[in-house]
């Protein structure tokens, strides 16, 4: 199906301003996004009242309003403007909403603008939790898998409280529609935390509305990344494992990429349940993410929610697979179908090829809570990390561990020197999720836990444990070696151990470890992300380093310069960074200069010019 030729002219709506759950991810998508209908020919109007972003430059839509993303300021652009469609899947829940309430005003209807990437009863089925209920309940009907947790929808505090009765008492869910970053969100386990929880997420809805939910603690949570194109072809763009339990927001948690614990059967089930949810939905041209919990004892699958657009997890999707979804999602909406977008990587291979990982990938959220030492650092369903870091491994242990040191913070990569303290008090801190549990964990184990009591006291999948043991074992091989050999130091390069805790281990400085690893010959190489495990030749991959036996990437005799990221998100340091390293790059670009990268999932820099290297420091 070619492009559509009735649309001339398209309008985006960005995510407007910084804020916890609504990042540089949006920047990413809605520069992507821009960037490829320009290239299609259409005229683009970009409304985005966020100047540090990529998306406002002068050179990236052909009209560009630094506004106030609301229906009033929209509908003044849409009048001047009169473009054919408008395109809110790619700016998060505030243009979505915006989107929303225009179509709701007849704006859309009055100046004859098509909803393009999503329509409204789609955005409408995915977002209200009630319409989304019974989407799951039909799904259920059609292939006999999938569930909606046992839930009462409230739009009042007397309503909420008659819900509890109705679910048989505490602890209960509360989940807002049409919010983003869990906002107003959270779990309940008395009348106090109900009627806190409850008033603030009636205040936060648009519709204040709240659905409450049977609690779900303890179970484990996943995502699907999907697309579908008007053929109704679907493809699952990525599966996204969170290591924490149900309880913490998955924009909290560690995730990993492909899911680690699913067996072929389940990960099918969810691919199913996925994919009729995204059809009955009606996304047709573009994506959206669906999250899962799976009950750990019998196996019982709760479809959570799903965001009927480009969501933050997209970006680590993106990354992760090379898959450029909000590219794609662009595409979609304006009437191209999956089998007719090339892979940007391979060059050879459509959209409609499923990308395969041949890697892990883990993503560790940063905190920010040193900044606010009265704040509640309790990791609940309400998002609180303001950054993320991304790191890509040949297993589990070694991303696993590249991703917490790449968090630029004190303390967050394991050490192994000292007393750990007491086993049973280190157990009873680490029920208590934290942005800091991980590093108790370890402590406990150090101290003498097993994993059945690991498991017992935090939920943590027993395959994680077992890796997080695994990393002990390897610290404690370190440690009593009489020497460093080649082996043992390579074993502990391969699971992710950096120079300088192999060091402290051993009670030698950063630089005596790597000239001894360098000695013995012991160097990282570069593999590539390439979307399809090597089946096909890589035209432009990104890579990452790894301590493997053989390197991907040949080495260049043309000068190069390294642009360094400014990492992960946080306060002080945001996306205006971002936007710094891209203009070094066109810079560097006019000079006909080669580049290389190291950054993180979310940035904008990512995704302008190959080649990119995703890696961590020592």
């Amino acid at each position: 199906m070619p492009k559509r030729t009735d649309i001339q002219s398209v309008l985006v709506i960005g995510s407007g301003p910084i804020v916890i759950g609504q990042a540089a991810e949006f920047d990413y998508s809605g520069t992507q996004a821009c960037r490829v209908l320009k290239a299609e020919g259409l005229r683009v109007v970009l409304v985005n009242s966020n100047p540090a972003t990529i998306m406002t430059d002068p050179e990236i839509a052909d009209a560009t309003y630094v506004e106030p993303i609301t229906p009033e300021f929209v509908e003044k652009i849409i009048a001047k403007e009169r473009p054919d469609a408008l395109l809110p899947t790619l700016g998060g829940q505030t243009a979505l909403n915006t989107a929303i309430s225009l179509h709701e005003a007849g704006t859309l209807d009055k100046y004859g603008v098509e909803l393009i990437g999503a329509n409204v009863e789609a955005i409408n089925k995915g977002e209200d939790r009630d319409l989304f209920k019974e989407v799951v309940e039909a799904v259920r009907g059609k292939i006999g898998h999938g569930e909606s947790a046992r839930s009462v929808i409230c739009h009042s505090m007397d309503d909420v409280l008659q819900g509890v009765e109705t679910l048989g008492g505490y602890p209960v869910v509360v989940r807002p529609s049409f919010t983003m970053g869990g906002a107003g969100s959270g779990f309940a386990h008395d009348e106090e935390e109900l009627r806190r929880i409850a008033g603030q997420g009636l205040t936060l809805s648009p519709t204040t509305e709240v659905l409450l939910e049977e609690s779900i603690l303890g179970w484990k949570e996943y995502e699907l990344e999907l697309m579908r194109d008007k053929h109704d072809n679907v493809v699952v763009v990525c599966s996204i494992e969170n290591f924490d339990p149900m309880g913490v927001h998955t924009g909290d948690s560690i995730t990993v990429a492909p899911a680690m614990t699913l067996t072929d059967r389940e990960y099918q089930t969810l691919r199913d349940i996925g994919i009729a949810v995204i059809r009955e939905v009606g996304v047709d041209t573009g994506g959206c993410n669906i999250q899962f919990a799976v009950n750990p004892e019998d196996g019982r699958v709760i479809v959570i929610e799903m965001n009927p657009r480009v969501s933050r997890s997209s970006a680590l999707a993106s990354k992760a697979t090379g898959f450029p979804i909000a590219k794609i999602a662009a595409k979609l909406a304006v009437g191209y179908t999956l089998d007719e977008i090339p892979n940007d990587i391979t060059q050879e291979t459509p959209a409609s090829f499923e990308p395969t990982l041949d890697y892990v990938v883990v993503k560790a959220p940063r905190f920010a809570f040193e900044k606010f030492p009265s704040a509640d650092a309790t990791l609940t369903t309400t998002m609180k990390s303001v950054g993320e870091a991304m790191a890509i491994g040949r297993n589990f242990t070694e991303a696993f561990q590249k991703a917490l040191r790449s968090l630029e913070k004190k303390g967050s990569q394991f050490t192994f020197v000292g007393e750990p303290g007491d086993k049973t008090q280190l157990l009873e801190q680490a029920v208590r999720p934290t942005d800091g549990r991980i590093n108790t964990v370890m402590q406990a184990i150090r101290a003498g836990a097993t994993p059945e009591e690991v498991f017992e006291y935090t939920k943590i999948d027993p395959w994680f444990v077992d890796q997080l043991f695994l990393i002990k074992e390897i610290a404690d091989e370190l440690a009593e070696a009489p020497e460093l050999t080649a082996d043992l130091l390579a074993e502990a390069k391969r699971h992710g151990f950096s120079d300088t805790q192999i060091g402290e281990i051993r009670g030698l400085r950063e630089d005596v470890v790597r000239e001894v690893r360098h000695a013995l010959g012991i160097r990282p190489v570069y593999k590539t992300v390439d979307t399809c495990a090597a089946e096909f030749a890589a035209k432009t991959p990104y890579f990452y380093s790894s301590y493997d036996e053989e390197t991907e990437v040949a080495s260049r005799e043309k000068p190069a310069v390294i642009i360094l990221g400014s990492g992960p998100n946080r306060i002080g340091q945001g996306i205006e960074f971002d936007y710094s390293c891209v203009h070094a790059s066109f810079a560097l670009s006019e000079r006909a200069t080669r580049r290389s990268w190291s950054t993180v999932p979310g940035d904008v820099s990512r995704t302008t010019t190959p080649p990119t290297a995703c890696t961590s420091s020592r």
